[in-house]
């Protein structure tokens, strides 16, 4: 990945094992040696560009983009690696903020009219909206995202002749594990295509073929695989990470990953996996469980003091040097603390449970509500699949809580009947006013979350229109 470190090692793994499977995409196979060569070429593409000066190369998943990335880190350049998806108007503002006068695609640069930076030492700079919709260039640490590649490979056995299985876009964290540290261990990492990615059997079938050892992936990828019935003995680490997995989800990834060990990861972009937990399937509740090795953290309430219940902070040994714009990491970072605006409680065990976030917390009737945990109140009805709760706002009560609940197959499942369970866990002003239950899947987001913001959207126009 996007330090010395790697690239020594990845080098290694060409000298020792140049036919080795470097990578599989399309129903191929890309070895050390090719992927190398790929990388050599791809050289030519930004030689003229001065190695302090950052380039763009949005993340079009492929061999080539993953050989093009290695070839600007060799060049010691800072590379901003935005999604693939990212419209024209803000790709340019986004080079504009970073100083990238020029995006690289495999075979092709253009210019884009941006000043530019000046940005010294490999690297990659990810994008992260966070829960604000406020777009954040984070800046990976050397030191960090090396610490992180020796964590990842060691804790979950990522070595030579391993495939591990990798769903999610080339720009995002999630990469650091299952792109980057399997290329420095001399592993495989099976890519997945995202045109194939909602598509449940084509899934299933990569699983099948490719037999990759460790999947790491979000909630929806598992929803998508399990719904196909298939069973994947190969698969020996599922690592579920990104959002809340309902239990009845979980019982299907036990069922279909029977020799794995399921794990829940937590971490953000700023930080990398802090927290690691391993999943007992039959629990109804899965905390983020522990911090990693050399992780420490603290749980702060609103006054900052030590709690059981409140933020959670973090001093992590793979964090982010922090964000390209020195302003937003006021407030953030101190002393290598990292605030990360999620709330947590301590249970007696001392495990932690994520609860949602201090920007999802509205006020119902004047009562201070945490719109999360309602929603994971939902998800824990075994007739849920899938769930997501809103807060619309009303003129009386300041906001009303919607649900809107995808049940299981078969289910009879209605409103009373979620009335009456999230009676027995949340104050009466918690419970959602309204429940929307129906049989097709939740809107998602490109990171294959829940699309909570058109949920809200929808329903904030059917209140003031009255039409649905």
């Amino acid at each position: 990945m996007p330090t010395r470190s790697f690239l020594t090692a990845f080098a290694a793994q060409v000298d020792a094992r140049p036919h080795a499977p470097a990578l599989s995409w399309a129903g191929t196979e890309v070895d050390y040696a090719s992927l190398d060569r790929l990388a050599r070429e791809a050289a030519a593409l930004t030689a003229g560009i001065p190695a302090d000066v950052p380039v763009c190369v949005p993340a079009h998943k492929s061999p080539e983009t993953v050989a093009l990335l290695i070839a600007c880190f060799r060049q010691g350049r800072r590379v901003l690696l935005p999604s693939a998806s990212l419209g024209p108007d803000a790709l340019l503002r986004l080079c504009e903020q970073v100083g990238c006068p020029h995006v690289v695609t495999p075979g092709v640069v253009r210019t884009t009219g941006a000043d530019a930076g000046s940005l010294p030492g490999p690297g990659l700079l990810l994008t992260t909206s966070g829960s604000t919709g406020t777009p954040k260039v984070v800046v990976l640490a050397e030191e960090g995202v090396d610490n992180f590649l020796a964590w990842a490979a060691r804790s979950f056995g990522i070595g030579p002749g391993v495939g591990v299985l990798n769903y999610a876009p080339l720009n995002f964290d999630l990469c650091l594990l299952d792109v980057w540290a399997a290329l420095a261990a001399g592993a495989c990492a099976d890519l997945v295509d995202p045109a194939h990615a909602t598509d449940g059997a084509h899934l299933a079938g990569l699983l099948a073929r490719r037999e990759p050892a460790v999947v790491q992936a979000v909630p929806l990828f598992f929803r998508l695989v399990t719904g196909t019935g298939g069973v994947f003995p190969s698969v020996r680490e599922v690592l579920l990470t990104g959002d809340v997995t309902p239990p009845a989800l979980l019982a299907d990834v036990a069922a279909a990953f029977p020799n794995a060990r399921l794990w829940n990861v937590y971490g953000c972009t700023e930080t990398n996996d802090s927290f690691v937990h391993r999943v007992d399937p039959t629990s109804a509740h899965t905390p983020i469980g522990t911090p990693v090795d050399g992780v420490e953290f603290r749980v702060l309430d609103e006054d900052g003091r030590e709690a059981d219940s409140g933020e959670l902070v973090v001093r992590t040994p793979f964090r982010a040097e922090g964000y390209l714009d020195p302003g937003l990491n006021r407030g953030r970072w101190r002393d290598g603390w990292f605030r990360t605006g999620d709330l947590v409680r301590r249970d007696g065990d001392g495990l932690v449970h994520l609860t949602g976030r201090n920007d999802h917390q509205v006020k119902v009737r004047g009562v201070r509500t945490n719109v999360q945990e309602v929603e994971q109140v939902v998800l824990a009805h075994p007739a849920v699949l899938e769930a997501a709760v809103v807060a619309v706002p009303d003129e009386q009560a300041g906001n009303v809580l919607h649900a809107v609940v995808r049940r299981a197959a078969g289910s009879r499942l209605n409103g009373l009947d979620l009335r009456v369970h999230c009676a027995a866990a949340l104050p009466r002003t918690a419970i959602p006013g309204a429940f929307e239950i129906g049989d097709t899947a939740l809107p998602r987001t490109s990171t294959g979350k829940v699309d909570r913001h058109a949920l809200r959207a929808r329903r904030v126009a059917v209140t003031i229109t009255g039409k649905v």
